[in-house]
């Protein structure tokens, strides 16, 4: 017996989305070609991968004549971490598919991609989905890593695409995930398979993201999470005064999470991973400029700070970076691999790296690789290998007279609690309309293509509508030992205006308590407050 919904739950349930004015028709929404700037660079390698669907335009979404829909049969799947909104990605493309023609059906993959491959899928309906109407997780289907790559599982999804008679097959994920949907698009046409193949934007790490899509969804839900978390203890270190907190953000590829958690907080300290890469700042320099930090504020009287740290910042760092790189093409296919043996492939600078790490980092390092056979920086406790390195660093300042304060540090690592959570309003409406704009483009059987929604910065009523060839995003990356086509991650522009606000001001926040306190994420009142829009975006159109 499913279980009554919470007060929250149902008064969540029962909002309504505004949607961009040019859904407000969807039987006049039509599709032209858009001649702005090509985003593919590496054209030469990507177009012989994918010879029936490389080469095709942008899509700009426009009104025209009112036109009749045929009814359609439409698969939809969650792939990957949890993302804020991807309920309303369904719900949006559920209720585009009936507007069109109610005749049409939606089926969901259950347990994500291998739901496919298993032709395991229920028939969704307005019963079923009522309740996950701006509801978080993704509990609806669920979701799973599974990557659809050999010829086998092609070809059971070929069956299954088959078996359900499906028109269309909605891909919600991040870079992978929709890099698997244009692998899935050219297979299917290579074997005569007409299901058309959409892919949405999603990962809450941000670095999916492009000239068209200005956000992938559950960004700004998992950062106003954990910046009220960050707030908060920003507020009991101002009010205890005796503790350093080091805060690990997600974040594995990019900092767009730590940037935003920063510009929302205001801590004394934010590591850009990108920054450090730019700077080829090493491990040490980065210990220094943390302990001159501690040093600065003991001497104002305050023996207790913020700092955030970027999940995937131990990558950036050139010389560990340099070891993992090695350690990744070392260890591909290796469960347990002996450590001594390991460690004497290694070439002498990685060696004395690896050396120099404590114990327990070591270990992480040689810990079984992701799917995509690179090292799992979550498992990696960054945080505490700073602390360790600081506390050294300390210590060692101690003995030369240049520090007398108290050094009291705490590691946190904020990561799921920010993945699953109610929506906020911003990824409400956005998400909503990524399900219709999927919804359109497989009656235009735009097969291989991301759906966007862009001009977020405006009213949501002015928000625009398109799709992207995916093939169009790709260049070839070093996978498990082979070069393999994936959708490159945008990282943190360090010439933006987010960034640029930050490093103007991140002096100033680092000696003085400029901390905000944003709270929980607002779901009704001011519109300023519960449709706001990420502050990185903001700001970037200001």
């Amino acid at each position: 017996m499913k279980k009554p919904l919470i007060t929250l739950q149902q008064a969540r349930a029962l909002y309504t989305p505004k949607l961009p004015s040019i859904l407000s028709d969807l039987s006049r929404v039509s599709f032209v070609a858009d001649s702005g700037e090509q985003l593919g660079k590496e054209a030469e390698a990507i177009q012989p991968l994918f010879p029936h669907t490389f080469g095709r335009a942008l899509l700009k979404g426009t009104l025209s004549q009112a036109k009749p829909a045929s009814e359609e049969r439409v698969g939809v799947v969650f792939s990957g971490g949890q993302a804020s909104g991807g309920h309303n990605v369904i719900t949006g493309l559920y209720d585009a598919l009936q507007n069109l023609n109610p005749d049409s059906k939606l089926f969901g993959f259950l347990g994500g991609p291998s739901g496919i491959i298993n032709g395991k899928s229920i028939d969704l309906t307005e019963e079923i989905l009522k309740s996950y109407r701006n509801q978080g997780g993704f509990d609806l289907i669920g979701s799973g890593r599974t990557k659809i790559e050999t010829e086998e599982q092609l070809q059971a999804s070929l069956s299954t695409m088959k078996a359900l008679n499906l028109t269309g097959l909605v891909i919600i994920g991040g870079d992978d995930s929709n890099t698997n949907a244009a692998i899935l698009a050219e297979y299917f046409l290579a074997h005569g398979c007409h299901t058309t193949v959409v892919g949405v934007p999603k990962t809450i790490d941000g670095d999916l993201k492009n000239k068209f899509v200005a956000t992938s969804f559950g960004f700004d839900t998992a950062c106003k999470v954990y910046a009220e978390m960050i707030g908060n203890i920003a507020r009991d270190a101002l009010s205890a005064k005796k503790y350093t907190h080091f805060i690990k953000l997600m974040g594995r590829s990019a900092s767009h999470i730590a940037l935003e958690c920063a510009l929302s907080v205001q801590p004394n300290m934010t590591l850009i991973s990108e920054e450090i890469a730019k700077e080829k700042m090493t491990l040490s320099q980065i210990t220094d400029e943390i302990a001159n930090l501690i040093v600065n504020r003991s001497a104002l009287g305050k023996d207790y700070g913020v700092i955030l740290i970027p999940e995937g910042l131990i990558e950036f760092i050139p010389e560990v970076g340099v070891l993992i790189s090695e350690l990744n093409a070392l260890l591909s296919g290796q469960e347990a691999p002996n450590k001594e043996t390991l460690v004497s492939k290694l070439s002498e600078p990685s060696r004395h790296c690896f050396a120099s790490l404590p114990e327990s980092i070591q270990k992480q390092l040689l810990l079984s690789r992701d799917p995509h056979g690179n090292v799992q920086v979550s498992l990696i406790e960054t945080e505490r290998l700073l602390i360790e390195t600081v506390s050294s660093a300390l210590e060692e300042r101690k003995k030369q007279g240049t520090y007398q304060g108290k050094f009291s540090p705490q590691s946190h690592f904020f990561g799921y609690e920010g993945r699953a959570a109610y929506p906020s309003n911003f990824d409400c409406l956005y998400c909503t309309a990524l399900g219709q704009v999927a919804a359109l483009l497989i009656r235009e059987k735009a097969t291989g293509t991301m759906c966007y929604v862009n001009d977020l910065h405006l009213p949501v009523e002015q928000w625009q509508v398109g799709g992207i060839p995916i093939t169009l995003l790709m260049h070839m990356e070093m996978r498990k030992g082979k070069l393999k086509p994936v959708i490159q991650k945008a990282l943190v522009d360090l010439n933006g205006k987010a960034f640029s606000y930050f490093h103007q001001h991140k002096d100033k926040w680092a000696c003085e308590d400029a901390y905000h306190f944003p709270g929980p994420i607002q779901f009704s009142g001011d519109p300023q407050l519960t449709d706001s829009l990420p502050i990185s975006i903001a700001i970037a159109f200001t």
